[in-house]
């Protein structure tokens, strides 16, 4: 496993899907904004893990996709616990303690690893298969 590549494009998703979040609130389309952001955040963070596998399975093609996601979410969840809840959380009256446990975060965890497994099966997999042949 190349751990520095998903480590970079780990940080590489936090930092997109940041300022994702961070501009929804400045669209309000719902009434609630935090309901919004984390909206934004589950729609962006398909294709930008789809895209962070891909970069990432350009060299190797041995590490299953839910190491890979594990490890970039692993990255982001660091982040967060950093950077996102002293900065955005704890001063609206949040802590790592809500922010950790929230349902939003657990689905979005979620799906981060679930399109990392899924990227794996559909374009890695079948590729390390044929080449085996």
């Amino acid at each position: 496993m190349k751990t520095k590549r998903a480590i970079l494009l780990g940080i590489a998703i936090w930092i997109v899907g940041i300022l994702f979040y961070s501009i929804s609130f400045y669209v309000p389309i719902l009434e609630n904004a935090e309901n919004q952001a984390n909206l934004v955040l589950f729609i962006v963070v398909m294709p930008l893990v789809w895209l962070g596998c891909s970069f990432y399975y350009k060299n190797d093609y041995k590490t299953h996709g839910y190491i890979v996601g594990q490890t970039m979410l692993l990255t982001a969840v660091v982040l967060d616990a950093l950077l996102t809840v002293p900065i955005f959380v704890i001063p609206n009256g949040g802590n790592h303690y809500s922010f950790f446990t929230s349902l939003g975060f657990w689905i979005i965890a979620f799906e981060f690893l679930a399109v990392a497994v899924l990227f794996w099966y559909t374009r890695v997999y079948p590729h390390g298969i044929t080449s085996k042949q």
